[in-house]
């Protein structure tokens, strides 16, 4: 399970709130004490902890879709409606998904000829669009999201 932390200005308002709260109660606490409360707030060691944390989820890329969900888009070019079934995160910001299609797709263009698939695996990225492309240059799969 990953956290999402408020942002590192966002907790230093939060520290600044509780030094005030201290002293409307007559108490004193440094800026660095209140850092460090904070920190144990969120259930961490110390404040360069909760600091390097918070800036960590800014920079992650959110799945471009949840297993179980209703998708839709184009798989070579050919509209479709389905399911996830599987989705992992794999290295370069780019996610291995399998997607069960609510009616089969046909994957050839040929028109003596068909094949139809009704289950996929590919690899998209977070914007949801393949990085494999057909012999013209459009991503094998583009999800709607």
């Amino acid at each position: 399970m990953t956290t999402i932390y408020p942002s590192i200005d966002e907790l230093k308002e939060q520290a600044k709130r509780l030094r005030q709260a201290i002293a409307a109660r007559g108490g004193d606490m440094a800026h660095s004490a209140a850092l460090e409360l904070v920190a144990k707030q969120y259930g961490l060691r110390d404040w360069n902890t909760l600091a390097a944390l918070a800036a960590k989820p800014n920079a992650m890329p959110i799945a471009p879709a949840v297993v179980g969900n209703a998708v839709r888009g184009r798989y070579l070019n050919q509209p479709f409606t389905g399911r996830v079934l599987a989705l992992s995160e794999q290295s370069g910001g780019l996610y291995r998904i399998t997607i069960h299609f609510d009616d089969p797709v046909d994957v050839v263009t040929f028109e003596s000829f068909s094949a139809f698939r009704q289950r996929i695996n590919a690899q998209i990225d977070v914007n949801g669009i393949s990085p494999r492309k057909t012999s013209d240059g459009v991503p094998h799969l583009v999800l709607d999201i």
